[in-house]
C-alpha cells in the first residue's frame, strides 16, 4: 500500500468517524441501575434452563452421535 492510499484511508475514516470528545459525561448517572441490577435475584443455574428449543435440540443430536460414535467423544472434548 503506497503513501497516497494510506492518505485516502485516513481521509475516510475521518469522515466516517467523528472525534471523541474526551472530557464528555454521561447523559445520566449510571450508578443507580448498576445498584438496582445488583439488587435483582441472580437466574437459576445462570440461564442454563432459559435456552430456546435449538440449543436442547443441538445437545441431543450431539449425545446421538456420541453414542453412536464414543470414538469422536475425544474430539468433541478437544474442541471445547
Amino acid at each position: 500500500m503506497n503513501r497516497h492510499e494510506q492518505e485516502r484511508i485516513a481521509e475516510v475514516l475521518r469522515q466516517a468517524l467523528p472525534p471523541v470528545d474526551v472530557n464528555a459525561a454521561p447523559d445520566r448517572d449510571l450508578w443507580p441501575e448498576m445498584l438496582r441490577r445488583l439488587d435483582e435475584p441472580a437466574p437459576l443455574a445462570f440461564g442454563l434452563l432459559n435456552r430456546p428449543w435449538f440449543d436442547w435440540a443441538l445437545l441431543a443430536a450431539l449425545a446421538g452421535f456420541a453414542a453412536a460414535f464414543p470414538s469422536s467423544i475425544p474430539t468433541f472434548l478437544y474442541y471445547l
